[in-house]
């Protein structure tokens, strides 16, 4: 399931559309992360850097500070929620266009995601806490996005769980082969802190001396993806198998048609696109 819904959520951070609501707020759009931490941020309110560094966690706190200690002097969140809106309405109606079961869709996805416990998950608890939009590209959009952020907080609870610090997490990962370590580049840490990382794992046996993972570093990693898994499976066990598997069918058309747009990146640091 969130191999299906992840890059519907995902188009607002690479869609012409969006980036066009981006610049009409006043944020720069050179790069995507101006209106990344603009968008993805907005529902805490007007968060600053710490905390959205700590909801965020891969991210280097550096980094996140550069584009976030401005952001709402720029706009006001209230502003970006709507600007986000409007802008994940003309991607969708481009890159979706009339699917017959996207209303079907929402209203399943919807169940799920209003099923989804936010106790200790700050940003699904943010985006959970914002009103139902009517259309239904824009409440599968949004269902899709309290589910992605409510798996993302049992995520971080995994990592911590298995000792795992914010740049370790992304250390451990590309030592598995999820991504080349370049594409980890976006989260802003620096190759000293890498470097410092991975001797800090390489001291834990969990990698060798080339970076890769050894077999305990292996075992660590699924250890984390079974938990995140876990901890991610409330909405579906309350959906139900059979609702779960219709979604997922119903699901099928908005997939491709999301990876067929050719906005998402081939290689990230999620695995988006990946079966």
């Amino acid at each position: 399931m969130w191999h299906l819904l992840e890059p519907l959520h995902a188009l607002l951070y690479y869609a012409p559309e969006a980036f066009e609501a981006a610049a009409s707020l006043g944020y720069g759009t050179d790069e995507r992360w101006p209106s990344y931490f603009a968008w993805r941020a907005a529902p805490l309110g007007a968060a600053g850097p710490v905390r959205v560094a700590s909801a965020f966690y891969s991210f280097s706190p550096a980094a996140v500070a550069r584009y976030v200690s401005a952001a709402w002097s720029i706009a006001d969140p209230a502003d970006v929620l709507a600007a986000r809106l409007r802008a994940v309405d003309r991607t969708c109606r481009t890159v979706l266009g009339e699917d017959p079961g996207l209303a079907e869709a929402a209203a399943l996805a919807r169940r799920a995601a209003e099923a989804a416990g936010t106790a200790g998950r700050p940003l699904a608890a943010a985006n959970a806490e914002l009103p139902w939009p009517d259309a239904p590209h824009l409440v599968l959009w949004q269902a899709a996005t309290i589910l992605r952020e409510h798996r993302g907080d049992g995520h971080v609870t995994a990592l911590l769980a298995a000792g795992l610090d914010p740049v370790e997490a992304l250390v451990s990962f590309a030592a598995v082969g999820a991504a080349p370590e370049s594409v980890f580049a976006s989260r802003g840490w620096s190759p000293a802190e890498w470097s410092a990382a991975r001797d800090r794992l390489a001291a834990r046996g969990l990698v060798d001396a080339s970076g890769a993972a050894t077999d305990a570093g292996r075992a660590l990693r699924a250890g984390v993806e079974r938990r995140t898994d876990e901890l991610a499976a409330a909405p579906w066990a309350a959906l139900g198998a059979e609702e779960a598997d219709r979604l997922a069918d119903l699901l099928g058309g908005p997939w491709l048609a999301a990876i067929g747009s050719g906005l998402l990146p081939a290689e990230n640091t999620l695995g988006i696109g990946k079966v």
